[in-house]
């Protein structure tokens, strides 16, 4: 009986580990589906290779979650075998467990209400929250997965290119450029003496030298650099406001 005690006390763990490792990629950026999904097949080797499989591959804060998972698995799955294997062999001479048939009983028993615990959305609500406290004080899986959150796969870019004399954007404050009108968002200024302001406000200026880090779609970022100053600037800026707000995005096409 120790052993099948043994065996149900090494699923018990699975789950948990399971449970452990979904809320881990969750915190990377994942949705919490994917994330369980990703974490049962790293775990139970299944290896499913989807669109979902390659942002974790692509990450490698999710890589080494994967891998430990992989590991804690073929661990686990070699116990319970042979937990098994001894519990159903190793037989008593008398009493009522010396019956394979009682201890099937009590396994699947015991297996059937590991599963009803599972599937328990209060009991996986409590877990979650005390995985996630756990993770977020000893370990640092904060970090996101940018590349996802900002769309970057879906024609939008993070660019960066210096800002010259007699460019549009020299010289002028963010707030009377309205570049958000155009679907732009500037996320840095690197000053020429090395200084770097981080989410400026709408006040800060741009001044030949600098170098900007900005967010937008790849079409309008590779026009906003070429842009020059005056009144084919200021045509240039008034057309690609009227294209986002008449489209909502902004392609290739947008006039230069």
């Amino acid at each position: 009986m120790i052993t099948l005690f043994a065996v149900l006390v090494v699923l018990s763990i699975a789950l948990l580990v399971v449970r452990i490792g979904s809320v881990a990629l969750a915190m990377t950026g994942l949705s919490p589906q994917i994330a369980r999904f990703q974490a049962r097949s790293a775990y139970f080797g299944v290896g499913f290779t989807t669109a979902e499989a390659e942002k974790v591959v692509s990450n490698p804060v999710r890589r080494e979650i994967v891998m430990t998972l992989m590991l804690l698995g073929n661990a686990g799955i070699i116990t319970v075998i042979g937990s098994l294997v001894l519990s159903m062999t190793d037989l008593p001479s008398t009493g009522l467990s010396s019956h394979i048939w009682f201890r099937c009983v009590f396994l699947a028993a015991g297996i059937s209400l590991l599963f009803v615990l599972a599937y328990s959305k209060w009991i996986d609500h409590q877990i979650s929250t005390a995985v996630a406290w756990a993770l977020k004080k000893w370990t640092r899986l904060e970090a996101q997965d940018y590349s996802e959150m900002l769309r970057l796969a879906h024609d939008y870019t993070v660019s960066e290119f210096p800002v010259h004399e007699g460019d549009w954007l020299a010289s002028r404050a963010l707030l009377d450029l309205r570049l958000g009108d155009e679907g732009v968002m500037i996320l840095g200024i690197e000053r020429a003496d090395g200084t770097y302001v981080g989410a400026p406000k709408g006040s800060a200026v741009i001044e030949p030298g600098d170098r900007l880090i900005v967010y937008g779609k790849h079409a309008m970022l590779k026009g906003l650099e070429k842009r020059r100053a005056g009144k084919e600037g200021d045509e240039q800026h008034r057309l690609a406001v009227e294209w986002k707000q008449k489209f909502g995005t902004l392609e290739d096409t947008i006039p230069e």
